[in-house]
């Protein structure tokens, strides 16, 4: 117990352990007080999330053709942690989760079916599916990766060039005074934002979780016939928090090395099954007009609760995507940060940044153009699956129409199991991490117990939540996790700016480090 540190982990931790007894002994009341918070954030706050985002894209280009790009992080004569395909793979499913596999199938077949009113057009037409195609490309692609890409490289820039302690307030280092060639920011400080960004990312990873526990439960239900029901879902959820706790406690490059590498072969070979079996020229058209959709549409889809304030769509994907992904980003920008030693801040920007999301455009061109093609040709109602059966009933409807009928549902339920428990596994690390001291870049590893705690809260949080409200609950906890976050990473995007300034009047970033 000596080694924690008290003033971030016991807040974070009685804050959340309030929250679910309160939950527990009263669910009613606590749903309709999250509810209420929940419209509030939307209401006063959508524009912020909409515009932050918007604006980390651009102060990503600016990192990379600036002089900052070519600093080497741990200075010029580091040497890389990892080779570049064990930093990929590990990079790609700390991110990905089981965000793509649970919406990949089944997002788009929202917005074909029930398309913004302020777009004008209407549910079912091919209008509508290049507007799902190019929808899923904004919230799954070049956008959201700029939200973990920026952190990552405050983090990894502050923790091993600035020598700063492992917190997350080190990101802000810009900012702040260096003295004797490190940053230390002010302890107050430092645990403010410790104890809000854990508390954001629980809230993240739980709504993660509970997408994941659907999707497994789904598979279970289409493979078995087994009902979903209170006891099934905390099955799912007890096995799967179980998988990721001991695997993040084997340590930082035995369990998430080898289950990286297992996930990204298997997320390349489900991929090309679907695609080359599939209705491959339909997923060839609908993805080419939903890029051109997109790019064409760019700064409108991605300010569309701005530009349409009357509509109320945006605030109900668009934000929700975009505070999930805030949600996680500071603490997974620690440990993807960690991993990023020996490289320069453009190659970080490649790996964290554009090869994942031109991985997910691959992913969403496959999977989405699947399922449109599939309810635009009749050859199966999804929309209609999605309606009575849930979202997570959509993909497994899909793999109907494929061989391997009983083979394929069994490999996309590990996939989906395997992609949580790769990204918990990193976040685990990282949240035990900033709740014990003296965690540096020789001694990096927090003890089993920290690693333990959190991964219960997480999966508790995760299973009151997806049982009591099912998908809205998963909603509402990604957009109350996020506002912390988009406080901090709104900071960190004002230092980056000023570092990037600073870069130019020097004419080289190294010597800002």
């Amino acid at each position: 117990m000596n080694k924690i540190r008290h003033e971030v982990f016991w807040p974070a931790f009685g804050l959340l352990s309030l929250a679910l007894i309160f939950s527990i002994y009263d669910s009613k009341s606590f749903l309709e007080i999250v509810t209420y918070l929940n419209n509030l954030l939307l209401i006063k706050l959508g524009w912020l999330f909409s515009l932050s985002t918007l604006l980390m894209v651009f102060v990503c280009i600016a990192v990379w053709i600036s002089p900052l790009g070519k600093v080497r992080i741990g200075g010029p004569d580091s040497k890389p942690l990892l080779n570049r395909w064990r930093w990929f793979a590990i990079t790609l499913c700390t991110t990905i989760a089981t965000g793509i596999l649970f919406w990949g199938t089944a997002e788009p077949m929202y917005h074909y079916s029930n398309p913004p009113k302020s777009s004008g057009i209407s549910g079912g037409t091919a209008e509508a599916a290049e507007f799902a195609m190019s929808t899923v490309y904004l919230h799954w692609t070049i956008t959201p990766y700029a939200i973990y890409a920026l952190p990552t490289i405050a983090f990894a820039l502050a923790f091993y060039n600035r020598k700063a302690p492992f917190s997350l307030a080190s990101m802000l280092f810009p900012l702040l005074k260096k003295q004797n060639g490190a940053v230390t920011p002010p302890k107050n400080l430092s645990s403010f934002v410790d104890v809000l960004c854990l508390f954001a990312l629980v809230a993240g990873m739980s709504a993660s979780l509970g997408t994941g526990i659907l999707t497994l439960a789904g598979g279970l239900n289409s493979l078995f016939g087994i009902e979903k029901n209170h006891f099934l879902l905390l099955m799912i959820c007890v096995v799967t928090v179980a998988a990721f706790v001991i695997s993040a406690s084997s340590g930082l490059m035995k369990g998430i090395r080898i289950l990286s590498t297992i996930n990204v072969y298997a997320f390349i070979a489900i991929a090309l099954f679907i695609f080359f079996l599939g209705p491959i020229w339909d997923v060839i058209n609908l993805s080419f007009n939903g890029i051109l959709s997109f790019i064409g549409g760019f700064f409108e889809k991605n300010l569309y609760n701005i530009v349409h304030p009357e509509d109320d769509w945006a605030n109900s994907w668009t934000v929700f995507f975009w505070a999930n992904w805030m949600a996680w980003a500071p603490i997974s920008a620690m440990f993807l940060g960690r991993i990023s030693l020996g490289y320069t801040v453009q190659e970080m920007l490649l790996f964290n940044w554009i090869i994942p999301a031109l991985f997910s455009v691959v992913w969403m061109s496959i999977f989405s153009g699947t399922a449109l093609s599939f309810q635009m040709d009749g050859s199966a109602d999804l929309v209609g699956i999605l309606n009575d059966s849930g979202y997570e009933s959509v993909i497994y409807e899909i793999m109907k129409h494929f061989p391997l009928k009983t083979f394929l549902p069994a490999f996309f339920i590990l996939i989906v199991f395997l992609s949580y428990v790769t990204a918990a596994d990193s976040n685990t690390e990282a949240m035990g991490g900033i709740s014990i001291k003296n965690i540096n870049a020789e001694q990096a590893t927090p003890p089993i117990f920290i690693k333990v705690i959190w991964g219960i809260c997480i999966g508790a949080t995760a299973y009151i939540m997806v049982s009591a409200a099912g998908i809205e609950g998963i909603k509402m906890l990604s957009n109350l996790g996020g506002l912390p976050a988009l406080i901090l990473l709104s900071t960190v995007m004002v230092g980056m700016i000023w570092l990037v300034i600073k870069s130019y009047s020097k004419n080289s970033g190294t010597n800002l480090l």
